[in-house]
């Protein structure tokens, strides 16, 4: 038998296995790309290998490859992350690919944990699967829920036949870590192959490791207002008195609201003012009689052996408060330190400190690995997505700030044991990149072997409105892949994979070290007790003892007349005493 007559004879017994809701997803996203399942289907089994073909694994393998095709063409309108349709569709793509077809169908059907303070409805549906998920409910939410379902009962009622193209809402399903990981990848903003798994358990810390389309709502539409004031902040930053060089632009500002404020410590003196991130630098204007002052510019991108850390901050140079960022290089005198005052704990700190080290970082990424041009926007590009994801987050659900630094990929990949392979493999994906252009609408796939081939995120932040003509501009170019591909793993995944698996083993050890010395230390105090067991018993009986013995040996001396007046003293009272 041919290998395409066994392609065609796998194809059609993966899809004879294919779940009704798989079916579903595959035929919306055959409506998007507005093309017939056949031709997609002969796409793929043209394209990919034989070893993504096999039956157990067609089904799944064909899903992700119509998924990151839609996806493609979907990402390339700007303001699709305000499009609740899209949100949907992604959330949709991750159930299905977690029951592709009827052998897992099982798996589809999990349900997130309740809590023991959960809330449920008449028809059993739980409202709150958590704390975080408690956050992210919204009024605006459940009325759609509930809309949404009426549209259904309706639609059921008119005409039962056209509701195959309708999804009902089921707020039992929830996605796994998997699925989330092949999934959310194929949209560049919504995560990062390398902190794909970090930014899951982020999101689901509250809710047994499932994610609820609520959740995943509310964080897309918090990206969604990160990425806006991002852009609003581009529109109005000639007002201020920064002179940004040509491509730097602002990130993120603070200390503009005066119940929050930023103070720079230089010395003994402070003063309070507005700190502004960007792509190149930190800027900070001090705050004078209704005015800011001229910016002092400290840089992030030139090597000046810059020093970023947390550090302790107070009046007169005092240090008290964990709550400051101090900046060191060998353009400065002596190091600043940038406090962010707040009641309760430190997390506007940790946000700017870990913020700035990610710039930080990729700079030092791109010097190292002598990036050019376009290479050079695109890392740039992926630690502005990063950061954007990571301020999504905490502001969307007020994450514990352990695990902010793990949504930046490049920060994560400075802790990570074996990082510089992860930072290698990437600075190689980068050489592939082709800053040429392709036609508009048409299709394809990028396997792993062959790499990326097209500025994924500096598109990304050109589509929306981050980047505006003539920086880093490539027309009309479609990308065809990104860090993903159908049913395989490309090579930096797999080095990611091997690095979280090596600091897992790390922490494992490191725990069982500890362990070891804590049980050592009691070991050693339990020998050194039985060891002092017979000479402090001997000690006490000897102390007891004591009197008695010290009586004998004086009536010893005192019978052996040594000293005769002692003993007539000794005779003479005893006498009395019986007389008496």
């Amino acid at each position: 038998m041919s290998s395409a007559h066994a392609a065609r004879l796998w194809g059609f017994c993966g899809l004879r296995l294919e779940t009704e809701f798989s079916n579903h997803i595959r035929q919306r996203n055959c409506r998007i790309l507005q093309i017939p399942t056949e031709e997609l289907q002969h796409w793929f089994e043209t394209e990919v290998p034989d070893t993504v073909k096999q039956p157990s694994i067609y089904a799944r393998n064909f899903l992700e490859f119509c998924s990151y095709q839609a996806l493609h063409l979907v990402t390339a309108h700007p303001d699709y992350l305000s499009d609740k349709e899209f949100r949907r569709l992604t959330y949709d793509m991750m159930l299905a690919w977690e029951a592709p077809s009827v052998e897992n169908e099982p798996l589809n059907t999990e349900i997130a944990s309740c809590s023991t303070q959960e809330m449920e409805g008449e028809d059993g549906w739980s409202l709150f699967y958590s704390s975080s998920t408690k956050t992210a409910v919204q009024v605006d939410d459940m009325v759609s829920i509930v809309l949404y379902q009426s549209c259904v009962l309706i639609l059921q009622a008119v005409s039962p036949h056209s509701c195959h193209s309708v999804h009902q809402v089921d707020n039992k399903k929830t996605v796994g870590p998997e699925a989330f990981a092949r999934i959310a990848p194929a949209c560049a903003v919504i995560a990062d192959i390398i902190t794909v798994h970090n930014l899951f358990d982020a999101l689901t810390s509250s809710s047994s490791h499932r994610l609820h389309f609520l959740i995943y709502d509310k964080y897309l539409r918090m990206l969604e207002k990160v990425i806006k004031a991002v852009k609003n902040a581009r529109g109005t930053q000639s007002a201020s008195n920064l002179q940004l060089a040509e491509g730097e632009f602002t990130l993120d500002v603070d200390g503009t609201v005066p119940t929050q404020p930023v103070l720079q410590h230089v010395g003994i003196s402070a003063w309070p003012g507005r700190l502004t991130l960007t792509n190149y630098a930190l800027y900070f204007e001090s705050l004078g009689v209704g005015l800011y002052e001229k910016a002092v510019r400290y840089d992030l991108a030139m090597d000046m052996k810059q020093v970023i850390r947390p550090d302790l901050t107070g009046p007169l140079g005092a240090r008290l408060f964990d709550k400051a960022v101090m900046y060191k290089s060998t353009s400065i005198p002596e190091p600043v330190f940038l406090e962010f005052p707040e009641f309760k704990g430190n997390s506007r700190r940790d946000y700017w400190l870990y913020a700035c080290l990610e710039i930080l970082h990729v700079h030092r990424f791109i010097r190292k690995y002598n990036l050019k041009g376009i290479q050079q926007s695109e890392a740039l590009a992926r630690a502005i997505l990063g950061i954007f994801r990571y301020r999504a987050a905490r502001e969307a659900f007020q994450i514990l700030s352990s695990h902010y630094k793990t949504l930046l990929c490049f920060n994560l990949a400075e802790s990570l044991p074996g990082g510089d392979m992860i930072l290698e493999t990437l600075s190689s994906r980068l050489v592939l990149l082709n800053a040429s252009t392709s036609q508009r609408g048409s299709v394809g796939l990028l396997s792993a072997k062959e790499g990326m081939k097209f500025p994924v995120s500096v598109l990304t932040l050109h589509r929306h409105g981050i980047l505006g003509k003539g920086e880093d501009d490539d027309g009309e170019a479609i990308y065809a892949g990104v860090d993903v591909c159908a049913g395989e793993i490309s090579t930096l995944e797999t080095v990611v994979k091997k690095s979280q698996l090596n600091m897992g083993r790390a922490e494992a050890a490191q725990a069982t070290v500890e362990q070891v010395k804590v049980e050592g230390i009691d070991t050693n105090l339990a020998v050194m007790k039985f060891l002092c067991f017979i000479p402090l018993h001997f000690y006490l009986l000897q102390e007891l003892l004591f009197p008695l013995v010290e009586s004998f040996n004086r009536l010893q001396v005192l019978a052996s007349w040594k000293d005769p007046w002692k003993s007539t003293a000794f005779l003479v009272s005893i006498g009395y005493t019986i007389f008496r």
